[in-house]
């Protein structure tokens, strides 16, 4: 099951793409005139993608402006514990549909991964791929619409759990315990260590936060 775009990316995905790469971090705010300019496109398309990306509380009001939402602690554990539980679900459903070839490309991402260890940047991106393959080897469309979502609020985190000392090689190692599972068909293990891999990624952001000025 693969995923097919044509044609230029609307003024939300540029938006949305710019949150979750942090070049608008939560706080910011999101002037159209300048976000027209950035991208090249019209007002029109740029005020239509900010109302939609209020809708979903991407962005928030303060008075007359819209700012870069933010999560506080307790929706930050709403957020990881929804998401453990869909992506384990993703987990379980790959293990029993994916196809052979799906198979090979979760593989070979992981191979392709273990040169990015020092790059936390390029991996996390590498990371939402791997995720995103796993979400389409489910061969679930209501799921992966639900994904969509909770992934689009992980772009509100301004940085990566990657990022921690050491956090880079134990999350390819998890993702080789969810392929390796995956690939003997055990539902039950992939389920499992695709719940471990997002409970670790949370207890990593935890002690990342923890330490912030």
């Amino acid at each position: 099951m693969t995923e097919t775009k044509t044609g230029p990316k609307d003024a939300y995905e540029l938006i949305l793409e710019a949150i979750d790469a942090g070049t608008y971090k939560p706080g910011d705010r999101m002037v159209e005139s300048e976000l027209a300019e950035r991208f090249g496109v019209s007002r029109t398309p740029i005020r239509e993608a900010l109302q939609r990306l209020e809708t979903q509380r991407l962005l928030n009001r303060d008075g007359r402006s819209l700012i870069v939402a933010s999560l506080d602690h307790n929706q930050l554990a709403e957020l990881y514990s929804v998401r453990a539980e869909l992506e384990g679900l993703a987990a379980r459903l790959a293990a029993q549909h994916a196809a052979p070839e799906e198979q090979k490309v979760l593989r070979a991402m992981i191979e392709e991964d273990r040169g990015l260890i020092d790059d936390p940047a390029a991996l996390a991106r590498a990371n939402r791929r791997f995720h995103r393959q796993i979400h389409l080897a489910s061969h679930n469309r209501y799921l992966l619409q639900q994904l969509d979502l909770v992934h689009r609020t992980m772009a509100l985190l301004a940085t990566t759990s990657l990022a921690a000392e050491g956090r880079s090689e134990v999350a390819i190692e998890e993702h080789d315990a969810i392929v390796r599972a995956i690939e003997a068909r055990d539902a039950d293990a992939a389920d499992d260590a695709l719940r471990t891999h997002i409970s670790k990624a949370f207890e990593t952001r935890l002690t990342l936060d923890s330490k912030a000025p």
